[in-house]
């Protein structure tokens, strides 16, 4: 039952993108270390194990991303073999994380080279693209890490903090 004191939703919002995980342990260790996310909740039931990340505290406009790992009846369901990778958002479709410094891009992509996880090298793109890297998780899903391409600032342009 919903907590009667939790504030409601009161128009349409973009909530969550949800990903299969072949192994949900290990994906939390690898989003938890080299990302900003954390872990906001947990959940098990007769149909697999999921969690939410999402930014630390980010309450005012929340957004998470959910990892399922299904059990072999499930994961059937969805084309999928327990403990199997299958990318999701692979080879150019990403989760995209802004970065407040340039140099916050070179120091994720040696982690992921290190971890043998770099997906793109550190280059600059276009203005609104920036300076950008991009890793793979344990299953083999882009996340683009970027400098300066502007989303977060160009939205508060647009329409403020929301206060």
């Amino acid at each position: 039952m919903p907590d009667a004191s939790a504030p409601r939703l009161s128009e349409p919002r973009l909530t969550h993108v949800a990903l299969p995980c072949s192994d949900l342990d290990r994906t939390i260790a690898f989003y938890t270390s080299l990302t900003p996310l954390t872990v906001v909740a947990r959940n098990e039931d007769a149909n697999g194990r999921s969690a939410w990340l999402s930014n630390d505290r980010q309450s005012r406009d929340p957004f998470v991303l959910v990892f399922a790992e299904f059990p072999p009846d499930e994961a059937a369901r969805f084309g999928q073999e327990p403990g199997r990778p299958a990318p999701t958002l692979a080879p150019f479709a990403h989760i995209g994380i802004e970065v407040p410094e340039r140099a916050d891009v070179d120091v994720i992509a040696e982690r992921g080279r290190a971890m043998g996880r770099l997906h793109w090298e550190p280059r600059d793109m276009a203005e609104h693209i920036g300076y950008i890297c991009a890793l793979e998780d344990p299953d083999g899903n882009v996340i683009e890490f970027s400098h300066n391409q502007k989303v977060f600032s160009t939205v508060r342009a647009l329409w403020g903090d929301g206060d």
